[in-house]
């Protein structure tokens, strides 16, 4: 059982105040479902900063048999491309594993705990999943590798598994960290925009020309990869917000998009 690790801290640890905070961000979410949604981008922040723009691709998010959930790994623990097998635990209740997808990962995937055990980014997707639907499986994989071309191959493997699989890849990621509001808003959109056009290449161009903070870049071009293969055509952006919305401080902020993929 991969239990919770960061309930209590990044999200309320009691089931009924976790369901009321959820329900909060939902209900302000003024969205339509995308019912051909193949991916999207989420921010793995507390939810107090980052809790609304989840909220709104979680709002839009059409069900699905099986939620693939694309993590980065902060902590740099085992294997640098995993998958977990094992049971999900959170306040409001367990997820199980599809261990049908999981049996066709391609090699480069390791069923490894390590990489899992102490990493949020995924963890923290999965009470939206929960509140939202009652019956759904999930595939996380958490990526210590992210450079282009693993996102690359990766991403082409992972779209012949699945384009037949009743399947939406969730690509867990923050923007820019730690830069003044201004800075932030500039360099965030024009990464996004080329999510937005499902262009890996110039992705990575902008990740590296403007030295991006953008966490979860790997899982981003993964996700972007193997939509492409599914057949998407183009993103949405639909919210932005920093850090420095909810604290009042915009000298230093932490960039966070809900986009969907379609």
């Amino acid at each position: 059982m991969r239990r919770a690790v960061v309930a209590g801290q990044f999200y309320e640890g009691e089931a009924k105040a976790l369901r009321r905070r959820i329900e909060g961000y939902i209900a302000t979410a003024e969205v339509e479902i995308f019912e051909e949604m193949t991916g999207a981008v989420v921010p793995h922040a507390g939810y107090v900063y980052s809790g609304q723009v989840a909220a709104h691709v979680y709002a839009a998010l059409p069900s699905a048999e099986t939620y693939v959930i694309l993590g980065p790994n902060h902590r740099g623990a085992g294997s640098m491309v995993a998958v977990s097998t094992d049971t999900w635990s959170t306040p409001l209740g367990e997820v199980e594993i599809d261990e049908g997808i999981v049996n066709m990962l391609p090699d480069r995937i390791d069923r490894d705990e390590v990489a899992h055990r102490y990493e949020h980014s995924i963890e923290v997707q999965l009470p939206f999943l929960q509140y939202r639907f009652k019956d759904f499986k999930i595939v996380p994989i958490c990526m210590g590798l992210q450079d282009e071309e693993t996102a690359k191959k990766l991403g082409a493997e992972l779209g012949n598994v699945l384009k037949d699989e009743d399947v939406v890849i969730l690509a867990s990621s923050d923007f820019t960290h730690y830069e003044p509001n201004q800075v932030a808003r500039k360099n965030d959109h024009r990464i996004i925009k080329s999510i937005l056009e499902l262009d890996v290449s110039t992705f990575y161009s902008h990740i590296y020309s403007l030295q991006a903070s953008v966490c979860g870049h790997g899982p981003i071009a993964t996700m972007m990869e193997t939509t492409r293969a599914m057949g998407a055509k183009k993103g949405a952006l639909l919210k932005y917000a920093t850090s420095g919305d909810v604290t009042g401080d915009y000298s230093s902020v932490v960039g966070y998009a809900g986009i969907v993929i379609d």
